[in-house]
């Protein structure tokens, strides 16, 4: 793995562009291809990020689809939405050959359909940042923290260089030893935003300005460290807490994508998210003990159905 070898983004929405613009910024070769569209069409976009309301920043990012390439030979980093996994993962088979594959995606299980596919190299990225389109082409970017990025197949060799090449100034990446409990924590954190947040019509700020919505994240996190910790997941109610208030106050003022979902009537990921912890609760004959993640999840999707319908 070099700089010369071509990084294809998966998945054309805002963090994905993100990752182009700020990757091209540091001199490397990327590709966006588009998630949901595969018509043989190609060109290029002049994409625009907000740093901090003030910065701007902009670089003009190849965008195709993949039936365009052959062969991805470079660095997969899926960033579209994860319930397309299971077609993504039966298109690139035959595509990707032993490319490490990195997906950059919450929610629990979303990497299975790779696995399930054969896929010798995947690594598993955990986001901490948020993305809000301001205009066409044009996105507000906030980073909260570096996002760790964590072996599911392949080597730690292989992993120190894909965090290398995906790291920027801007949108940093750190190899993580055990990304299972970093995966759960995230998950459990949005478990709260994309939730709670969609069903209040309100930005990220909310769990910071409100200490009402505050108790009802930690009844929802208080349920899920359950489900973890019966998993065999070792992680703490505090640390979860700790995480929901940091990401609050950094991305205040942002939309969880959820949100952006329902409003652009799209199809959210709640899928992966609350409904996930339901499945594996109930998979662990603990389904009684989660009742508001588990109401709020579906909650979440018939407010996504109607909207979708409307």
């Amino acid at each position: 793995m070099s700089s010369q070898h071509t990084i294809y983004i998966i998945g054309a929405g805002a963090i994905g562009k993100v990752l182009a613009v700020l990757l091209t910024l540091e001199h490397k070769k990327v590709v966006i291809i588009r998630g949901s569209i595969d018509d043989h069409s190609r060109g290029t976009e002049n994409i625009e990020i907000e740093m901090n309301g003030i910065q701007s920043l902009a670089a003009t990012v190849e965008i195709s689809t993949l039936s365009n390439i052959a062969v991805l030979d470079g660095i997969i980093v899926c960033t579209n939405k994860s319930f397309g996994n299971q077609h993504l993962s039966k298109a690139l088979r035959t595509k990707c050959g032993n490319s490490p594959l990195v997906i950059l995606q919450n929610g629990l299980g979303v990497e299975q359909p790779f696995i399930d596919n054969g896929f010798a190299h995947i690594y598993r990225s955990v986001l901490f940042a948020t993305s809000q389109p301001v205009a066409p082409n044009t996105f507000r970017f906030k980073p909260v923290e570096a996002s760790p990025i964590g072996l599911i197949k392949g080597n730690t060799e292989t992993l120190d260089l894909v965090v290398q090449e995906l790291n920027s100034h801007y949108f940093e990446f750190v190899a993580s030893p055990d990304i299972g409990p970093v995966v759960w924590t995230k998950t459990i954190v949005n478990c709260v935003f994309n939730s709670v947040c969609p069903l209040l019509e309100t930005d990220n700020g909310i769990f910071q300005r409100d200490e009402t919505v505050l108790n009802i994240a930690k009844d929802i996190i208080t349920e899920c460290v359950s489900v973890a910790k019966k998993a065999g997941i070792d992680i703490e109610f505090n640390n979860v807490v700790d995480k929901l208030l940091r990401i609050s106050s950094a991305s205040a003022g942002q939309l969880i994508s959820t949100y952006q979902d329902i409003i652009n009537k799209r199809e959210t990921e709640i899928e992966s998210l609350n409904l996930a912890v339901v499945k594996i609760a109930k998979d662990l004959n603990i389904g009684y003990a989660i009742p508001q993640t588990s109401l709020l999840g579906e909650l979440i999707k018939q407010k996504s159905k109607l909207t979708r319908c409307n």
